[in-house]
């Protein structure tokens, strides 16, 4: 089967987007100036993304609530209505991350679940209980990231510019009704756009420019590393749990059951067997998925994610390590049979705004 294409397809070819599969879509993976200038777009200005891969899974009706709760690991009844929230969906077997998602609580009786691209039929399936709608074809995601970004907004829609960390709102921009909402996955300030289908170009063209610089998902990726975000796939997956990946700010002991909390509960009690660090390299070599992380010619961990960081010129990695292992522990990457130096650090590697001019 062909992979999907986004809303906006015509436009990133129109721009001479280089576009790639992913997660079952044709999305851009970089344009002209290529991804390191697009990752400092972002870091110092305002970058435009086209996540419309990610999927959009609706729920309504007075049993979404209660659907919501028993199936995610985090507690909807910490936030309410104009909010959004990270959370897990566990497999109820061993607790490894089915799939981490953004809900986002757009009325009283209304939820738009983002699930990561390849996940959507999944986490759909787990909501079954509640009749959820997979409206993904219906709408484009932008998201506009940066120190600029609510700058950049605010030419085209003042409201939609206001609108804050991790709220959601339902407005107007350029006549088109949006569901907006003060997320992103780029470690920076900004925001995201559900646009309808038919307006989607005319509001990627209008913040466009207004200064937003289109980026693709190489940018995307390199932004999420240096600010230690998990990828799915990655930090998150198939035998990992939110313990391994110090995410249990996620989990929600205090509310009824969730799927998975059994296993996950078994695996607080006998302890984690490893645990997600960063690792600042030495020099400019980057590390890759896979690759051994060794202390004192033992190893003691595999990479997860690597990559060269535009923003400190040196490789960084995230690594599922011994948990006992403590910051600022002296280690090698096995790079393809050479050993790459460096330390075992906390992230973020960047923190947010570090590059606004």
């Amino acid at each position: 089967m062909a992979d999907r294409t986004s809303p906006l397809d015509a436009v990133h070819r129109a721009a001479g987007a280089k576009l790639v599969p992913f997660g079952g879509w044709e999305m851009p993976l970089s344009y002209g100036e290529g991804t390191i200038a697009e990752h400092l777009a972002c870091r110092r200005s305002a970058a435009i993304f086209d996540v419309s891969h990610l999927g959009t899974v609706r729920l309504e009706g007075p049993g979404a609530l209660g659907a919501l709760q028993l199936a995610l690991t985090n507690d909807l009844g910490r936030i309410g209505p104009g909010r959004a929230q990270y959370t897990h969906l566990l497999d109820p077997s061993d607790a490894s991350v089915l799939d981490d998602i953004i809900v986002w609580w757009v009325e009283a009786d209304r939820f738009d679940v983002m699930p990561n691209a390849s996940n959507t039929e999944r986490v759909r399936e787990a909501l079954a209980a509640a009749h959820p709608l997979d409206v993904t074809d219906t709408r484009a995601i932008l998201a506009v990231q940066g120190p600029a970004a609510r700058a950049v907004v605010a030419a085209v829609s003042p409201e939609a510019a206001a609108v804050a960390r991790y709220r959601v709102e339902t407005l107007d921009v350029l006549g088109a009704r949006c569901v907006v909402a003060g997320t992103g996955y780029t470690g920076e300030d900004g925001i995201e756009l559900a646009v309808p289908v038919d307006a989607a170009a005319e509001v990627w063209r209008a913040l466009a420019d207004a200064g937003a610089a289109p980026a693709g998902l190489g940018a995307r990726d390199t932004l999420r590393l240096e600010a230690g975000l998990p990828l799915h796939g990655h930090e998150l997956g198939p035998g990992i749990t939110p313990l391994q990946a110090g995410l249990s700010w996620v989990v929600a002991w205090d509310k009824a059951d969730f799927s998975g909390r059994s296993a996950l509960a078994a695996e607080r009690e006998r302890g984690i067997t490893r645990r997600l660090r960063g690792i600042a390299l030495d020099g400019r070599r980057p590390a890759r998925d896979g690759q051994a992380v060794v202390v004192d010619g033992r190893t003691v961990g595999t990479v997860s994610s690597g990559n060269f960081s535009p923003v400190l010129e040196r490789g960084i990695a995230l690594a599922f390590v011994e948990p006992d292992l403590e910051l600022g522990t002296r280690v090698e990457i096995d790079v393809r049979g050479q050993a790459a130096p460096g330390r075992l650090v906390a992230p973020p590697f960047v923190a947010a705004g570090s590059l606004a001019a």
